[in-house]
């Protein structure tokens, strides 16, 4: 009996240890809050924002559209029939819902072999390093929400040759990255921690 109350105990401990973040920060429209509730968070946008240049706001706009700021988020399942599971929709995993192959690429390029897309800071550098590249690739300036967004989600040449144009819901989700991100902005501007 005390075996069965010691097991007990320690998957209490163990279970309560575990995860805590596996949930996104409770009020998404408040960048403040965000990131009084998540300290790592703010962390990680600012080692970005130093390596990369891409401004804080920026960055947590495109999560929260990518995730909403959930590190294990997946794109749905593809049904055939309606019924019979045939795999996810894309390779897309983490916080910024990195492709599989772009992000081999980013772990290469920047030598961080060990990086998790299920990681805040692996997922900020990843958006960093992307932004990066549109604007080296496509003049994008890492401050433009809007653009760097496109860019994000149709790739570095389907922004080339602007596929996005063709796809109205894309153009509008873009336009709410962009309103977000400036949203986000002037928060981050009146909050201490920020500063």
């Amino acid at each position: 009996m005390s075996r069965i109350i010691v097991a007990l105990a320690l998957l209490l401990v163990v279970a309560s240890c575990g995860g805590g973040h596996n949930q996104p920060p409770r009020n998404l429209d408040n960048a403040c809050a965000i990131i009084k509730e998540r300290p790592k968070y703010l962390k990680a946008f600012r080692a970005t924002e130093r390596r990369w240049g891409v401004p804080m706001h920026v960055q947590m706009a495109t999560i929260h559209q990518e995730s909403r700021f959930r590190g294990k988020a997946r794109t749905p399942h593809q049904y055939l029939l309606g019924v019979i599971p045939m795999g996810r929709q894309s390779s897309a995993f983490g916080y910024g819902q990195a492709l599989d192959g772009t992000w081999e690429d980013y772990k290469r390029d920047t030598g961080r072999r060990r990086a998790k897309r299920d990681r805040i800071e692996d997922a900020t550098d990843f958006m960093g390093w992307y932004m990066s590249t549109s604007k080296e690739r496509n003049g994008i300036p890492l401050y433009d929400a809007r653009n760097q967004y496109l860019a994000y989600h149709d790739g570095q040449t389907g922004y080339a040759r602007g596929t996005y144009k063709s796809k109205p819901w894309l153009m509008r989700v873009a336009s709410q990255v962009e309103a977000r991100s400036q949203m986000y902005q002037t928060q981050l501007a009146t909050c201490r921690r920020a500063r």
